[in-house]
């Protein structure tokens, strides 16, 4: 099983030079946390989370909707391929700490995102079915332990 059986198709996103005003209301329009980031060619460059637009607007004392996407982002992008399996997509979520991965083909363009919440609906989904071992419950409360584990201090 990959991640293309279990990724969100058709995932939200925003461009780069929108507002983080812009990116509160997709969140809330398609029940998300997180939205790819992505420039004028269409290439993934950045995520921006609910808490980037948060902490945005408290630090620079603004509301989200003077802040542009690119300020807030987070251009450190984690990301997947629609053909990795499902243990190289949550190895890659403990080991960075994001629940949530873009879907990118090889121009960096988005074709979806994976959550550790689509990989545990779809075990739910898988329950009893021989295909169920490429999804251990166990291994997704490890990858959600160790995504809550407190990073190290930032100097």
């Amino acid at each position: 099983m990959n991640v293309a059986d279990v990724m969100t198709r058709n995932a939200a996103h925003i461009r780069w030079n929108e507002t983080c005003g812009a990116a509160v209301q997709l969140m809330w329009d398609r029940d998300c946390g997180a939205l790819p980031v992505i420039d004028d060619e269409g290439s993934v460059v950045g995520m921006i989370t609910d808490r980037d637009v948060c902490i945005s607007a408290w630090l620079q004392e603004r509301p989200p909707q003077e802040i542009f996407v690119s300020e807030a982002m987070s251009s450190d992008v984690q990301y997947c391929s629609a053909a990795d399996s499902i243990a190289t997509a949550e190895e890659l979520m403990r080991v960075k700490q994001v629940r949530r991965l873009p879907v990118l083909d090889g121009r960096r363009h988005l074709e979806g995102i994976v959550s550790l919440a689509d990989i545990a609906r779809r075990g739910v989904q898988l329950r009893g079915r021989p295909e169920a071992r490429e999804i251990a419950q166990d291994e997704i409360a490890a990858t959600l332990a160790t995504i809550c584990e407190p990073r190290p201090a930032r100097a």
